[in-house]
């Protein structure tokens, strides 16, 4: 299959999977635990997803300085600081390990 012919059926494909979100019935949604699932999956991919680009290194796992930025921006949001400053200090941690040579 050329480029443009797998391009195609990736985009018939997410179209599909997009499309069939508007035949799921109404009445679905308005059940709580169909709520609290759809909620709980969100952050469990997120969760994935912020796991992966921390830790992942090609095919290997790496624990380098970007883990204890990741664990501390996790408490400041749990303390509801406002996301630049968690950024900013997140940042900053991974920027300190590195130079001082604690983490990679």
């Amino acid at each position: 299959m050329t480029l443009w012919g797998t391009l195609i059926v990736a985009s018939l494909f997410s179209f599909g999977i997009k499309f069939s979100g508007y035949l799921v019935p109404q009445s679905l949604f308005e059940r709580p635990t169909f709520t609290r699932i759809t909620n709980l999956l969100t952050v469990a991919m997120l969760a994935a997803l912020v796991a992966v680009q921390t830790l992942a290194v090609g095919q290997s796992i790496e624990i380098d300085a970007r883990v204890p930025a990741v664990i501390v921006a996790a408490i400041m949001f749990a303390l509801r600081v406002p996301f630049i400053i968690v950024v900013i200090v997140a940042g900053l941690i991974a920027v300190a390990l590195r130079y001082f040579g604690i983490m990679g």
